[in-house]
């Protein structure tokens, strides 16, 4: 049995009946009707309230969806619903899914499929990356609500504009020349695994092929090749290895880098937090190339609404989760949290361009990201995978492969590596 469906703790109890506690944070919107539950991550800019009030007045009092706000961190959000949907609880109505949990949570039965119309209505007009991370076996398992990639974000005033066939080592280099760092995630968690992936796929490469097998090839030493590169070079950033999206963004905002690679948030975090002076020098370009001949497979990540399969009022779930989703709440959570649309009709909306100035770009790095790998034993495989090339500084390329390939797939079947 995989380690995911093991984790009932002591969280799992008659608490679990209870909506608050082990870790979750409450808070209910405003109105009458039967309330369901919405557990997702604690969007910070307040897009979610925001989409709960509009659905919630919506109703017209059929139902009110109370926002069971997550933890920040990923692994701890699914470690936490995790808990909840594997004894059955029926307080989950509405699950905010990160991308990579649609297999593992299809799997066990713990959401519940799209069928029919409401198939119709969660893909119809979605870009097609987002489109892809709620299906499973030829059946969809949720609803595309926000979505995100990597760009590389530069300093104007520091290094050229990049060329469209831009890669890692030259970029590596080029930050090197100046005195100067490359931001990367390199902690040891999913955004590390996110990292690697791209840098896989960038080389036309994969580590788990279209029937859920694992597949290792050189393409793997050539991701090892890049990290290493960096982080045992001069433009290593302080603490590499321990550093995620937000240390990332905090070594740019501190000037000593002039490339960083990451999400869509760090632009209007400049002007908050630095001036806007600042934020004008920040320029953007398409995510680095892995190999010069080859396309770069940007990273794809986001949010999917899932109905919990033990919620008692499963009909006004779907209803609600369609609400939440809708085009006019994915452009509030770009005006409030920088967080891109998956609808594609959304990115001709002039809010969305003002908040996501590289809207036009996002689109396209989204719609050519690398998905990672669909298995119901991602969140082991991931596990893997990170194991493997950490800490940064110390992995050997020429060893890599046979010990990824050997720990992946101990993971896919569920076994100690």
């Amino acid at each position: 049995m995989q380690r995911s469906r093991s984790l009932l703790t002591a969280c799992v109890t008659a608490a679990l009946a209870v909506t608050v506690g082990c870790g979750f944070s409450d808070s209910s919107g405003a109105g009458k009707g039967q309330t369901l539950n919405w557990y997702v991550f604690n969007e910070p800019g307040g897009a979610n309230e925001e989409a709960i009030k509009v659905c919630n007045e919506q109703s017209e009092g059929r139902y009110n969806i109370a926002y069971r706000r997550l933890p920040t961190d990923a692994n701890q959000q699914r470690e936490l619903i995790v808990r909840r949907l594997a004894a059955e609880d029926s307080t989950v109505d509405l699950v905010g899914m990160d991308v990579i949990w649609t297999a593992e949570f299809a799997e066990a039965g713990w959401i519940l499929p799209w069928e029919g119309n409401l198939e119709k209505r969660a893909t119809d007009g979605k870009l097609e990356g987002p489109r892809k991370t709620v299906e499973y076996q030829d059946k969809v398992w949720g609803i595309p609500f926000t979505t995100n990639s990597q760009l590389l974000f530069y300093r104007k005033d520091q290094v050229d504009k990049p060329p469209e066939d831009f890669t890692w080592d030259q970029m590596i280099d080029a930050a090197a020349s100046k005195g100067k760092g490359v931001e990367v995630q390199a902690a040891q968690y999913e955004g590390y695994t996110v990292w690697i992936n791209s840098l896989i796929a960038g080389a036309g490469g994969q580590v788990v092929d279209e029937d859920g097998n694992v597949k290792v090839d050189e393409t793997a030493a050539r991701a090892a090749e890049i990290i290493a590169k960096l982080a045992t070079g001069e433009a290593a950033p302080a603490g590499m290895a321990n550093n995620k999206e937000d240390q990332a963004r905090i070594g740019f905002e501190s000037g000593r880098s002039a490339y960083q690679v990451n999400y869509s948030f760090i632009y209007p975090s400049a002007a908050e937090n630095v001036s806007e002076d600042f934020q004008r020098n920040i320029g953007w370009a398409r995510y680095p190339r892995t190999d010069a001949d080859e396309p770069s497979r940007p990273p794809l990540g986001g949010i999917n609404i899932g109905v919990g399969a033990f919620s008692e009022h499963r009909d006004l779930a779907f209803e609600a989760a369609q609400c939440l989703a809708q085009p006019k709440n994915q452009t509030v959570a770009s005006e409030l949290g920088g967080l891109p649309p998956t609808t594609e009709s959304a990115y001709d909306d002039k809010k969305v361009q003002k908040a996501l100035p590289f809207a036009d770009l996002l689109q396209e790095s989204i719609e050519e990201g690398a998905p990672r790998p669909v298995n119901p034993a991602y969140s082991d495989i991931s596990l893997a995978i990170q194991k493997t090339y950490h800490p940064p500084d110390s992995v050997k390329p020429e060893e890599l492969r046979s010990k990824l390939e050997d720990r992946m797939e101990k993971a896919a079947e569920g076994k100690i590596f």
